[in-house]
């Protein structure tokens, strides 16, 4: 176990930076035992690529990238045991390499197991991440292991929980047989994919939409399972679209001294970088997976029930369309869906729903992006759920109004942490804690 004393911790895009006393680097599940079990306050990370305040900000810090080894394949079971600092890509090329597949994915590959199934991480089309898990193996604040096994009602409230009810170490995760993706992409006007939405949702296996704010086009991804050995005229498109982060990168670089002229860009990138037509196919990974991104970043994202979406939808667009309103948004807006679950702080709990990402491509002026104030505004008021990797403000009092177990997943965080060693002060605030603490400068 290595220590590192005195030092600061900065997030990815160096938007978060806090002091620490402590920053350990740990290896087995006994060390992270005996940190934990030993430390007043804690928090642990992994690539650090949360725009949520989550991941540090107390006086001792845990990184768990290096707790990363593959346990256990069981192939009857057609089950994956990994430690929690694994990367997601390298569970999913392991997957992979056994000819199975977890079947909905993220769209990113760079963040650690823990830090996925403890915000939240989904695909499109499916489920969260975190509904794969059938067991897994959470140190408590004592320091202490408690084995969780798919089926208990704790399950249910472990599987999204923030990191404030234990810590992962090791989760195992339920496989599919792989299968290929025969992927189409193409533009659409709003007036035509918005009110497919459900009709394509039952038709086709994958579904996305990248909605390009201040354009009335959204870019329409489908995807079919089809026979591998099947052959598909492929077309990636015209060479220079591999060129589009590039491009936003210079058109967007002023938009926050000069927002209206966010519409000219995302006028440019959309006839530059999305009127073109793909086909494709390979594997649910290998298709729809993202395999790197910019830390030029800040991210926001809402979800809602997928029968109010429309509604919430239109009132977005009519908002943002305001000249007298200063919420111009980069393009793309990621529209995906998950189907409804059962875990207490899933954005899915109860309900079948519609996920739309808000991105700035200004990171170091986030703080300032309007968009993010009325993307919030607009989905709170129909009962919208935040991201929990990803920013917000809202507090306690908006969230025990859209989340039906959100009182009772509070009151088994203050049984299993009464001490409240796992909150920071973002956290602090975000459950109306009753101690409040600050972080160590």
């Amino acid at each position: 176990m290595k220590q590192n004393k005195n030092g600061v911790w900065v997030s990815w895009n160096e938007n978060l930076k806090y002091n620490y006393k402590s920053l350990y680097t740990i290896k087995t599940e006994e060390e992270l035992q005996t940190v934990i079990a030993k430390s007043e306050k804690i928090r642990f990370f992994g690539s650090k690529q949360s725009s949520a305040d989550i991941a540090a900000g107390t006086e001792t810090l845990i990184d768990i990238t290096a707790y990363n080894k593959i346990l256990e394949f069981n192939d009857s079971d057609k089950t994956i045991t990994v430690q929690s600092g694994v990367l997601l890509k390298d569970l999913l090329e392991a997957v992979e390499a056994k000819g199975w597949c977890i079947p909905c994915l993220p769209d990113i590959n760079t963040v650690t197991v823990g830090g996925a199934l403890a915000t939240g991480t989904h695909g499109t089309s499916g489920k969260l991440l975190s509904e794969y898990v059938t067991n897994c193996r959470l140190v408590l604040a004592d320091g202490s292991i408690r084995e969780i096994n798919e089926g208990e009602e704790l399950m249910d409230a472990v599987r999204v929980s923030l990191g404030v009810l234990g810590v992962f170490s090791t989760v195992t995760f339920s496989c599919e047989e792989i299968y290929t993706l025969h992927v189409k992409e193409h533009p659409e006007s709003d007036s035509e994919w918005l009110p497919k939405i459900k009709e394509r949702l039952k038709k086709h296996d994958f579904l996305r939409v990248l909605w390009l704010p201040h354009t009335d086009k959204g870019y329409v991804i489908t995807g079919d399972k089809i026979d591998t050995n099947t052959e598909i005229k492929e077309d990636l498109g015209p060479d220079y679209l591999k060129h589009r982060r590039k491009a936003s990168k210079i058109l967007y670089k002023y938009t926050h001294i000069f927002p209206w002229f966010t519409v000219v860009a995302n006028k440019l990138l959309y006839r530059g970088f999305f009127r073109a037509t793909k086909e494709h196919k390979g594997s649910l990974y290998q298709a729809t997976v993202t395999k790197s991104r910019g830390s030029t970043l800040e991210l926001a994202e809402w979800t809602i029930s997928l029968d109010v979406f429309p509604k919430v939808f239109e009132e977005l667009k009519r908002e943002i369309n305001k000249w007298s309103n200063k919420s111009f948004i980069h393009i793309p807006m990621d529209v995906r869906f998950v189907y409804k679950d059962k875990s207490w702080l899933s954005y899915a709990y109860g309900q079948d729903t519609v996920t739309m990402g808000c991105v700035s491509r200004n990171a170091a002026t986030a703080d300032s992006y309007e968009a993010f104030k009325s993307v919030e505004r607009i989905f709170l008021k129909y009962g919208g759920r935040p991201h929990w990797g990803k920013r917000f403000k809202a507090k306690d009092a908006e969230l025990s109004k859209v989340y039906e177990r959100w009182n009772d997943f509070k009151a088994l965080r203050e049984t299993l942490d009464p001490t409240n060693k796992f909150l920071n002060p973002y956290l602090t605030d975000l459950f109306n804690a009753k101690v409040v603490e600050h972080a160590y400068a």
